[in-house]
Order: structure tokens, then C-alpha cells, then sequence
């Protein structure tokens, strides 16, 4: 697919890989694949002639907003840490476009937006954060225009607890599939995690439509770093697997984060 601006799909799924080479350059390029292709396809179902609006909830340093910006789009990153929205600035004027920084939650989404304005909200690796992730997904569902979508990416409660076994942590991994939140004990350092279903549940709740959920980084996070030695086809070997892994029922389940798009009729 290639979209108004000419760049190709497939050239961009390395978004946020800027300044970054070799193997870990193909790790990153891995691990965000399947979500880029996902963004790619909306934008193009989304896109009427003018650039669209875009809201990035939580969007930190602008590694999704700048390219989404490059693209053409409007595109404004909500974010709470200053030093994150400094950050932003620089990034976006490194690659020669404008984007948008305002510091604000999930929670002051109304406050900074017209109800049913935006045409695409992202809300990556923010709910499992917030406080009330029904409250905040509600918030998002609300600047959302009739017709426009929101992008959820959230960490898999399942995969967590596969992680913790195979680095030798049985009893937590145990402990994380029993807990309501997806946490392996006190000490995890992630308030929470879901299940595809939660994630499901979460989006019915707040009046939005689940298209799809599909499973990102099925095999990137737990290959040994040794298969990247001695193969410069590795990476685009492994994104290729890992599309080919984001819709397979079997295996969705043991991704480690979750991708959503919901839809706002």
C-alpha cells in the first residue's frame, strides 16, 4: 500500500527506529510492524481528501506522532512528563514537521478537545497505567468522531505470565494468571495487564465497536540475542514471522501486547 505522500507501507513500519542501526534497528522494526501495518490500513480507510486529525493519548517522545506526522497528518500528543514533551519538539523538528505537544491525561481529554473531533486516537501502553482504565478509554471514546477509530495497545496478561516462567519465576507466574490486575506480586512494577477478552470488554463498555485484536511481538521478545549474529536477513525474517504470528488464533495469546482497533459508530 502506499499512501497520498508516497511512502510505502512497508518503508515505514520501522517508525520510531530513527537513529537506531544494525540488529537493534531490526528488533525495534519487529516489534512494531504489526502495529504500523495495522495504523496503515486505517489511515487509508480514514483518510477523505484532508489530513487527518489525530490525538496520540500518552504519546510520549513522538515515536508514533512524528511519523504519523511525516505522512501528512495533524497530529497532537497528549502527555503528562515535560521532559517527554521537550523531547517531542526535538524530534519533530529534527524531521522537519509540526506536532503538537500539550501536557495533560487521559482525563483532561475533554478539556483539550471538542467532542467527536479527532478522527484516530492512540492509546499505547496507557491503560495500564491510568487509574480507571474504563473512565480513561470513555475520555478517548469522547473526542472521537462518529466514523473515527482509537488504536489500543495494551500489555497481555497471558504472556507475562509466560515470561515469568521461562526466567525461573514459577510461583508469580502462577500468582499473575489468578490476579484480576495481571500482576505477578507487589513488587511488579506494571500496575496492570489484560487478557483479550478484558481488552474486549473494556472497549464494548465504552460504546466503541472491537474490529479486531491482533497479537504484537509473539516471538521478538523471547528469541536469544544470538539469532541475530551471522544473518543480515534476520530481521526482516522475524518481521515477517511476526506478521504472519498477529492474526494466528493460537498464538495471539501469548503475545506480549495486544493491539485493538475500536471503532466509534
Amino acid at each position: 500500500m502506499t499512501d497520498r505522500s508516497g511512502t510505502s507501507a512497508t518503508a515505514a513500519s520501522g517508525f520510531g527506529t530513527s537513529g537506531v542501526t544494525g540488529p537493534t534497528r531490526a528488533a525495534t522494526a519487529a516489534r512494531t510492524a504489526v502495529v504500523w501495518d495495522a495504523l496503515s490500513q486505517l489511515l487509508a480507510r480514514l483518510f477523505d481528501g484532508e489530513p487527518l486529525e489525530i490525538v496520540d493519548a500518552g504519546g510520549g517522545t513522538g515515536g508514533a506522532a512524528v511519523p504519523l506526522a511525516e505522512l501528512g497528518h495533524r497530529v497532537t500528543v497528549v502527555e503528562p512528563n515535560p521532559d517527554s514533551l521537550a523531547a517531542l519538539e526535538r524530534r519533530a523538528a529534527e524531521s522537519g514537521v509540526t506536532v503538537r505537544g500539550v501536557q495533560g491525561e487521559t482525563q483532561d481529554l475533554a478539556s483539550l478537545f471538542p467532542a467527536d473531533s479527532a478522527d484516530l486516537v492512540l492509546v499505547h501502553n496507557v491503560l495500564e497505567y491510568v487509574d480507571e482504565p474504563a473512565a480513561a478509554l470513555a475520555d478517548v471514546a469522547g473526542i472521537t468522531r462518529p466514523g473515527g477509530a482509537v488504536s489500543l495497545l495494551v500489555t497481555n496478561a497471558v504472556a507475562g505470565a509466560l515470561h515469568r516462567a521461562m526466567a525461573g519465576h514459577i510461583t508469580e507466574a502462577q500468582h499473575l494468571l489468578s490476579d484480576a490486575d495481571g500482576r505477578w506480586g507487589e513488587a511488579d512494577p506494571m500496575p496492570r495487564r489484560f487478557t483479550r477478552q478484558q481488552l474486549l470488554d473494556l472497549i464494548g463498555h465504552s460504546g466503541l465497536t472491537g474490529e479486531s485484536v491482533r497479537g504484537v511481538r509473539v516471538f521478538a521478545d523471547v528469541l536469544p540475542g544470538h539469532a541475530w549474529e551471522g544473518d543480515a536477513q534476520a530481521g526482516q525474517h522475524l518481521v515477517e514471522l511476526e506478521r504472519a504470528a498477529a492474526d494466528h488464533p493460537e498464538l495471539i495469546g501469548i503475545a506480549t501486547q495486544l493491539h485493538a482497533i475500536a471503532l466509534k459508530s
